[in-house]
């Protein structure tokens, strides 16, 4: 399974799918998708890193693992295809947007307007058996998020982290003061009212863009 991501990010992940962990996850993944329905389909397993060079990101929101119902995960963290209903999570991103910023909410669940504006949209796992969350967890995807923090931890320009869940937020030890983090638990109806609701991401990210002299990002694009 090769990555191919035609930016800058190509030479980060090759160096990160040469390490030990990412053969065994190799090996895991080809098994999975040969006996297994698994999301998203393998060649959007590295869409975030297409979508959003290296050198681009200015925001990296980081949630868990990918959708596992049918036609739901295509490769960008919390986002669907625009033909999809919004799944619950989404639902409580963008009612916490629409009570963050009162500016209404996309049209629908494509976030990739976000990802051509600087937002890497990255989950910890980045491959789920359907119908079974956390399923490909501690197979080998953990270290090589790790590994893609840890080069845009490298980045001088600052970037803003976005940790949604407990499994992002443990990420922040690989991130250091010059950048920014913004945390809460996830977005999920199992956890968001412990704390996303009312955590403001979306005015905050804008806020520190602003203070660094950016674009801040246009989190509603064409609403409906």
């Amino acid at each position: 399974m090769s990555i191919e991501v035609q930016n800058d990010w190509q030479a980060i992940l090759t160096s990160l799918s040469e390490r030990p962990s990412y053969q065994q996850l190799r090996r895991f993944l080809a098994h999975e998708y040969q006996t297994e329905v698994v999301y998203p389909s393998m060649d959007r397993l590295f869409r975030a890193f297409q979508l959003t060079s290296y050198k681009d990101v200015k925001v990296c929101i980081l949630g868990q693992d990918p959708y596992h119902g049918e036609g739901q995960a295509n490769g960008l963290a919390f986002s669907v295809a625009k033909d999809q209903a919004l799944p619950p999570s989404l639902k409580n991103i963008y009612k916490e947007l629409e009570d963050d910023l009162h500016q209404g909410v996309p049209k629908d669940g494509d976030l990739s307007h976000w990802a051509k504006q600087g937002v890497l949209l990255l989950n910890t796992v980045l491959s789920v058996r359907a119908q079974k969350a956390h399923s490909h967890r501690q197979q080998g995807w953990e270290e090589f998020t790790d590994g893609v923090i840890c080069a845009l931890n490298a980045r001088i320009e600052p970037i803003i982290f976005v940790l949604w869940g407990n499994p992002a937020r443990a990420k922040k030890k690989l991130i250091d003061g010059h950048h920014y983090i913004i945390e809460a638990p996830h977005p999920s109806p199992l956890s968001a009212h412990r704390g996303f609701f009312g955590s403001k991401p979306f005015s905050k990210v804008n806020a520190i863009l602003k203070e660094l002299g950016e674009e801040p990002i246009d989190w509603v694009g064409g609403k409906s």
